[in-house]
């Protein structure tokens, strides 16, 4: 029979304690590391211009290792979520997963410059797919911690969190690591630790061993102190009951049109965050011809910013609301992008301010290369938000006890289309010969996801949803 829920878990489900809240909050500490450093600023870098002689080799094959990940993802998320929450218990699928991605991180030591692409990109696959099918067990998790006005305090703050365990690591290895400063020392004038020869890419490949460790000390809280839910049916029957309840999901958001609406709004503007935050860097290194080192820095100070943004929106989620969090963050995602996109090196804001284009020497040497940071910083404030408030956007709209099914479609809708606002930066570049012109098509979706979330009521459902029984 059916019986109505009102949306999201709200006041009806049970409480988790402080130690559990804070437990499932270290999960993106634990997360993160991973993708700030493997995916974006250290290892994925090596990948591309030192594993290999010629960069571009190195950038198309990342480029479709990066692409076969997500779309591994998207196809699967969505069926794991049903069967978790047919199983019950969602901590026993986190361990399992994280046990996957320890070992296929520690295997990327092996990454040696000259040896096989093929393998590498296999176990960083591996890796990134593990990292995700966690991070859609763990979000499922998340409407049941606390009350309904909490819930974006918490999802803000752990999103906060994580980037503060992937700055610190950041820091860690750039300081201490990473040999890209004169004479192969490291930014801090060190020689790299444990004795590690950057000749040999041995200071790019310890940050899978790195991140491993973390992941493994950092995820025990989470799983030692946060509750799960009860055990449900074996996993055999859950696996036809998932694929049948996946398929009912769907058809049941077809009558949401509120979640239905937001899914498709977050998969478009979360296509243009990803790519605003994979190709920034690039971007600058492109206009300014910054270093590894320059890179690095810039990703720290993106860090500093996002974990302002995220205690900031955590407080104004429990005030204004998910919904307008994710607004404000997009219209200055927007901003910054339009920043971005208008300088050169010898102006900024479409030619109307003048900068000077001296070189004074050392890091971010010219006022572009300042006014290009102060736009990151917009970005960092932001893209914390947009995502940590969709988040709770979407557990606030639905009930606790189907969170795995819709939060599995949740990684589906910010993985299914992940590639097009990259390939549609690459192509107009291309074509244009204008990088600035290709990153400009990143607000088109940005404009457009945000359009569509205007129009979307908060929280998102609009008619009871049918609980299955």
């Amino acid at each position: 029979m059916s019986t109505a829920h009102s949306p999201a878990l709200a006041d009806s489900t049970s409480r988790v304690g402080r130690r559990g809240i804070w437990g499932w909050m270290l999960f993106d500490w634990a997360a993160q590391p991973f993708f700030t450093v493997v995916t974006t600023f250290i290892f994925g870098p090596y990948f591309v211009s030192r594993m290999v002689a010629d960069p571009a080799v190195g950038q198309a094959a990342w480029g479709y290792g990066i692409a076969a990940s997500g779309l591994l993802i998207a196809v699967l998320s969505p069926v794991l979520g049903s069967i978790a929450d047919q199983t019950g218990r969602k901590k026993r699928w986190i361990a399992s997963f994280a046990a996957v991605k320890i070992v296929s991180l520690c295997l990327l030591w092996w990454a040696e410059p000259g040896s096989s692409l093929l393998w590498t990109l296999a176990v960083f696959i591996l890796a990134s797919v593990a990292a995700e099918f966690s991070i859609v067990f763990n979000d499922s998790m998340l409407p049941r911690l606390g009350r309904n006005r909490d819930i974006g305090r918490i999802s803000n703050l752990a999103w906060g969190l994580g980037y503060a365990g992937g700055l610190l690591v950041l820091i860690f290895v750039v300081g201490f690591i990473a040999g890209t400063g004169e004479g192969g020392l490291t930014l801090l004038g060190f020689e790299p630790l444990f004795g590690l020869n950057p000749a040999l890419g041995e200071d790019a490949r310890a940050t899978g061993p790195i991140a491993a460790a973390w992941y493994l000390v950092f995820i025990l809280p989470m799983l030692v102190w946060t509750p799960d839910t009860t055990t449900g049916i074996p996993i055999k029957q859950a696996l036809t009951q998932g694929l049948s309840e996946l398929r009912a999901t769907i058809s049941e958001v077809r009558g949401q049109p509120g979640i239905l609406r937001f899914l498709v709004a977050r998969m478009i503007y979360q296509d243009g965050v990803n790519a605003l935050i994979a190709l920034g860097g690039t971007f600058a290194a492109l206009l300014f011809g910054w270093s590894v080192t320059e890179i690095g820095i810039f990703g720290i100070i993106l860090n500093l910013a996002a974990i302002i943004g995220c205690v900031v929106a955590s407080r104004l989620d429990t005030v204004l609301g998910s919904k307008t969090v994710v607004i404000v963050s997009l219209v200055l995602l927007i901003l910054a992008t339009l920043g971005i996109v208008s300088t050169t090196p010898t102006s900024t804001l479409f030619s109307w301010v003048a900068l000077d284009a001296t070189d004074t020497g050392g890091l971010f040497a010219t006022s572009a290369e300042k006014a290009y940071i102060l736009y990151g910083l917009l970005i960092g404030v932001a893209f914390g938000p947009v995502q940590a408030s969709s988040r709770s956007f979407l557990a606030r709209s639905i009930p606790a006890e189907d969170a795995g099914r819709y939060f599995g479609l949740y990684a589906l809708a910010g993985r299914a289309t992940s590639f097009v606002a990259p390939f549609v930066v690459a192509t107009v570049t291309a074509v244009s010969g204008s990088p600035a012109l290709g990153m400009a098509t990143i607000i088109l979706f940005l404009i457009a996801g945000l359009g569509l979330l205007i129009r979307t009521p908060a929280p998102a459902v609009l008619a009871p949803i049918a609980a299955k029984g």
